[in-house]
C-alpha cells in the first residue's frame, strides 16, 4: 500500500516577549526533536464526516473519552505493526525573538524483532544548529545528540537487555521494544503515558479527513511532576494552564488520519512566559508534523546502519533497564 500526503508550511504566530523552553522533566517531550518548538500550525480547516466501515461505526456509539483512547492506542498499534514506512518532518519554532526552523525524516522497517528505525532532526537559527539522530540497528539503540555549542554525545543501549527486561516485567510483545527506546513509537507511547484524552473530533488536513483528539495530563503522572500540589491534583481540584510551572505542557493535540490512523501531527499546548502568569487559553507551543508519509513502501537497509566514533560513547543500557515500566494497555 501506498499513501503520501502533502500538507502545506505552516505559518508563524506574532512574536512574543517571553521564551519558552521546556526543562528536563521527565515528560522528555519525548526528544529535543520537539523540545520548545514554538510554532503554532494552523488547525485543520474544515470537519469531514467519519469513513465508513464497521470500526467508525463502534467508535461513533462510544463515549467521546473512550473513542479519543481507542483511537491513540490503534495509531500506535498501527506504527508497530506496519512492515515499513517513511516521513519527512517539518518543525518550526520561535524561542524569545530567535526562530528556529527544521526538519528531518523518519524511516522504520520490519516487524517484532526484525524492527529498525531511523530518526534524524536539524533545527536552526542564526548561528546555531540542534542535531539529534536516533538509530535502531536492531542490536543496539543508538541516540547522538549536537546541541548548540555543548560536545556532542552519543549513547548506546542494547536491545537484547531491553527485551530480557520487559520479559520479566510480564510485557506479553517484548519483541517489538520501538516504543520503549525511541522514534515516532516513543513518542506517541509518551504521549499516551502523560495524558487522558478526553475528547475527538472529525478535522481535516488538506482536506485528508483527521481525528483531532485533546488530550489532558494523566492526574496520577502530573501528581508526581508537581508533589507540591499532589494532593490538590489527585482529590481532583482542575489545574489552569496558567498553574503549571513554565516549560510543563498542559495539553496535547494530536492529529491521526481517519484511513491509516497514522499520526501526522502532535501539539503541545501551554501558556508560556515566566511564572506567574495571567490566565489565558493555552496556545500551542511545540509541534512534530509528519507528511510525505509512504507505507508500506521499501526502505533501504542502510539507512540503519550506524557506526559511530568510539570517543564520547556511552553505554546508557544499565539506566534505561533499571526505569523501564510497562507502557499502559
Amino acid at each position: 500500500m501506498k499513501h503520501t500526503q502533502h500538507p502545506k508550511p505552516p505559518g508563524l504566530p506574532p512574536r512574543r516577549s517571553n521564551p519558552f523552553w521546556p526543562r528536563a522533566t521527565g515528560l522528555s517531550i519525548p526528544t529535543f526533536a520537539v523540545l520548545g518548538l514554538l510554532a503554532a500550525f494552523p488547525a485543520p480547516a474544515r470537519a469531514q464526516p467519519p469513513v465508513p466501515g464497521s470500526i467508525y461505526q463502534r467508535l461513533e456509539r462510544a463515549a467521546p473519552a473512550e473513542r479519543a483512547e481507542r483511537i491513540v492506542a490503534a495509531s500506535l498499534a498501527g506504527l508497530g505493526n506496519a512492515a515499513s514506512f517513511s516521513a519527512r518532518v517539518r518543525q518550526l519554532a520561535r524561542v524569545g525573538d530567535t526562530v528556529l526552523k527544521g526538519g528531518g525524516r523518519y524511516l522504520q522497517s520490519g516487524l517484532g524483532e526484525e524492527q529498525r528505525f531511523r530518526f534524524e532532526s536539524l533545527l536552526s537559527a542564526d548561528t546555531e544548529e540542534f542535531e539529534v539522530l536516533e538509530v535502531c540497528d536492531g542490536i543496539f539503540s543508538w541516540s547522538f545528540r549536537r546541541l548548540a555549542a555543548a560536545p556532542p554525545t552519543v549513547e548506546r543501549v542494547d536491545i537484547r537487555s531491553v527485551r530480557e527486561r520487559l520479559e520479566a516485567l510480564g510485557v506479553r510483545d517484548q519483541a517489538c521494544v520501538s516504543p520503549y527506546l525511541g522514534g515516532v513509537q516513543r513518542t506517541l507511547a509518551l504521549v499516551r503515558e502523560w495524558f487522558r484524552f478526553e475528547s475527538v473530533s472529525a478535522a481535516a488536513i488538506d482536506e485528508v479527513p483527521v481525528w483531532s483528539i485533546e488530550g489532558r495530563w494523566n492526574r496520577d503522572r502530573l501528581a508526581a511532576h508537581l508533589p507540591a500540589q499532589a494532593k490538590a491534583i489527585v482529590d481532583g481540584e482542575e489545574v489552569a494552564a496558567s498553574d503549571l510551572p513554565e516549560g510543563v505542557p498542559w495539553g496535547v493535540r494530536l492529529s491521526i488520519s481517519q484511513r491509516e490512523l497514522f499520526p501526522f501531527r502532535i501539539e503541545w499546548l501551554a501558556i508560556p512566559g515566566k511564572r506567574p502568569v495571567a490566565e489565558r487559553p493555552a496556545e500551542v507551543v511545540a509541534v512534530l508534523e509528519l507528511y510525505d508519509v509512504r507505507i508500506g513502501e521499501p526502505v533501504d537497509a542502510t539507512a540503519f546502519v550506524y557506526k559511530p566514533a568510539i570517543e564520547g560513547l556511552s553505554d546508557t543500557t544499565s539506566v534505561v533497564v533499571q526505569q523501564l515500566g510497562p507502557l499502559r494497555p
